[in-house]
């Protein structure tokens, strides 16, 4: 793949302990991945200046806030043209329940993971926002009822080094 940063194993465990704990402070991680503190942000800076750690955030937990319902929602188009795609991606960019949305190949075009208060929450939504949407032709829900892994972090150890 062209671009593809190349790492090697003290890189890999670095972004490994970052993605664990990204409150650790520069110092925490260098004893952690055996780095001098310098070395150790020169080589997170590198990092971040290369785009392969895209930022920092904290992981909420969305019953404790108030979004106990994720749904994840299949959509297809009516038109698979420009303008058609542009405008169904400009609506989903507004939409604060849409947490991720991909585009697909198959007999769906989209996939929307959703996060609403609760059903009512979600009947709104799609009603009022995606249903509404132009160029919606079909949808398809399906609602989380528990989640055996939620994603915590990419697979590093499939990049070798």
């Amino acid at each position: 793949m062209a671009g593809e940063v190349q790492f090697d194993r003290t890189d890999l465990r670095l972004l490994a302990e970052i993605q664990r704990d990204g409150r650790a402070t520069n110092a925490e991680l260098a004893t952690r991945v055996n780095l001098s503190p310098s070395a150790c942000l020169r080589r997170l800076q590198r990092l971040e200046g290369e785009g392969v750690i895209a930022g920092y955030g904290a992981r909420l937990e969305p019953r404790h806030i108030g979004l106990g319902l994720q749904a994840f929602v299949r959509v297809q188009l009516e038109k698979h043209d420009q303008a058609a795609i542009a405008r169904f991606a400009d609506s989903v960019v507004e939409w604060d329940e849409v947490v991720a949305c991909h585009a697909l190949t198959g007999d769906m075009d989209y996939l929307l993971q959703i996060y609403v208060r609760d059903l009512e929450h979600f009947s709104s939504f799609l009603l009022d926002k995606l249903l509404n949407a132009s160029g919606v032709a079909d949808v398809n829900s399906s609602f989380v009822l528990r989640t055996v892994k939620p994603f915590r972090a990419l697979p590093l150890s499939q990049l070798g080094g």
